[in-house]
């Protein structure tokens, strides 16, 4: 079944009302937000990276009350085990068995806060759960509640006693951006709003979970054309093929933007994606895949800049093309 012109209609109002709610929070990052609630209902996961302050809580926070879910957050440390994450059977002498005591994953939204903080094997405990929402503890299957995303931070200045994420969890994110300071006239609002604490906003939600599951579920019949598929093919071989980088993306690269750019389609008000779909979110879900020579990372090449001009050397097809 695809989408019809009517579902998506419907999908574009819920969407824009959505990120207009957190817009009340999170002034002047219409961008960062619709991201955010792309990553979401693409069933995927957000990596930011930022500095301290700019609001990365109060972003997973307003998410959540949008949904009307529920929000955890995890402070990455050094000394931070995988049970504190996934939670741990506990002996109860009463009913003589094990007890399974849920940790704080167990939400729609977790923001794992500076999540290069704590060890390898710590990173790893999150590998399961957004792979394949659950939780296996013991040799049971715990599910986590739907939707699920998580939400990570790192800090891109202080590494000092910093684990670097590996590839393949940095893999598992279906996007990364970075939320950046706010504008003059924006940060002019928020001072003007200072009596009132950051995590005293309430807002009203505008769904509920099981919508955006709904809504999740709809975005996946977006209808893509084999024009679009052969351009997002591409786009990835050219990131293995570039001379500044030591590794492309891979294939649940390709995957992760096909799936963003039908929900990003959806949230516009179209039942079918488009080239400008997939070149608005080339950047954000592929960038982060790829390994940069350390040459021409030295020599100031970024991530970022191989893939501007890989989407000008790519020739994208027409929109007639990518709608017929």
């Amino acid at each position: 079944m695809t989408m019809t012109a009517e579902q998506a209609t419907w999908f574009s109002d819920i969407f824009n009302r959505l990120v207009a709610n957190v817009d009340q929070v999170l002034l002047g990052k219409t961008f960062v937000i619709r991201l955010g609630f792309t990553a979401l209902l693409s069933e995927g996961h957000l990596l930011l990276e930022d500095y301290p302050g700019t609001g990365k809580t109060s972003f997973a926070r307003a998410m959540a009350q949008s949904v009307a879910g529920t929000t955890t957050r995890i402070q990455f440390t050094p000394d931070l085990l995988p049970g504190d994450i996934t939670g741990v059977s506990i002996y109860d002498q009463g009913k003589a068995e094990f007890e399974f005591h849920r940790g704080p994953v167990f939400a729609n939204i977790v923001l794992a806060d500076e999540i290069n903080r704590a060890s390898p094997k710590t990173q790893s405990a999150l590998l399961e759960v957004m792979e394949e929402s659950h939780v296996t503890v013991d040799g049971v299957t715990h599910d986590v509640a739907e939707p699920f995303m998580v939400i990570a931070t790192q800090n891109p200045i202080e590494q000092a006693g910093t684990y670097r994420l590996p590839e393949a969890q940095l893999d598992r994110f279906i996007m990364k951006a970075s939320i950046g300071y706010p504008d003059h006239a924006s940060t002019l609002r928020i001072l003007e709003g200072s009596a009132v604490r950051s995590h005293e906003h309430v807002l009203p939600p505008i769904v509920t979970a099981d919508v955006v599951v709904e809504m999740a579920q709809l975005a996946r019949t977006v209808h893509v054309d084999p024009t679009i598929n052969d351009y997002v093919s591409r786009l990835v071989e050219s990131t293995r093929t570039a001379t500044e980088v030591r590794l492309g993306a891979s294939v649940r690269g390709a995957l992760a933007l096909i799936r963003t750019a039908k929900t990003l389609a959806a949230a516009s008000g179209r039942h079918y994606v488009i080239p400008d779909d997939v070149k608005a979110l080339a950047e954000p879900v592929l960038a982060h895949r790829l390994i940069i020579d350390p040459e021409a990372e030295f020599d100031g090449v970024t991530a970022s800049s191989i893939m501007s001009q890989i989407l000008i050397e790519t020739p994208p097809p027409s929109e007639r093309q990518a709608v017929q």
